[in-house]
């Protein structure tokens, strides 16, 4: 009898997927509620606020001032990158736990601005990171922190995986 952990991979992990979600949908739902658009609430003085602001395009506002159609350009690329990434869970073998860990928070992340793109038409972005008055990192989200972990994750598994296998080459 196969054993079961081998036949879902690590799908496992979809509970922290689950759980960016929630934190995700939480506070925006928080700070949409709480906040004016593009009002500030000052946490650390020069370095970083609390702010709403809604984001039609991806990152850095890619393509936001488009008429619509971006929208749903960007809801199907997060629907194709969400299932490849659970066919990828399922995939992973007992050893992959870092692996898997990324996985789920990207695919957190991902769900996370899928659900405002199709429910609300826009991504909801609430952290603002500054310098002064000087520098302004684009407000982004908790699905898009989530997002960022997970991608230096996959980066630091891609380089021990290489080290991995250069060790066993010698």
């Amino acid at each position: 009898m196969p054993n079961v952990s081998s036949r879902f991979g690590r799908l496992a992990w979809l509970w922290l997927t689950l759980l960016v979600f929630v934190i995700d949908q939480a506070s925006k739902f928080y700070f949409d509620n709480t906040l004016n658009m593009y009002q500030q609430i000052v946490v650390i003085p020069d370095l970083f606020s609390w702010t709403l602001a809604y984001n039609k395009g991806a990152a850095f506002s890619f393509l936001a001032a488009e008429s619509g159609w971006q929208r749903w350009f960007f809801a199907a690329i997060a629907i194709v990158v969400s299932v490849v990434l659970v066919v990828w869970l399922k995939r992973l073998k007992a050893d992959e736990t870092l692996l898997a860990v990324a996985l789920s928070l990207v695919l957190g992340g991902a769900v996370g601005n899928l659900f405002d793109r199709i429910v609300l038409g826009h991504v909801v972005d609430f952290i603002l990171v500054h310098w002064q008055n000087r520098w302004h990192f684009p407000a982004f989200n908790f699905a898009d922190s989530a997002i960022t972990v997970g991608a230096i994750l996959l980066g630091l598994d891609m380089f021990k995986s290489k080290k991995s296998e250069e060790q066993a080459d010698v």
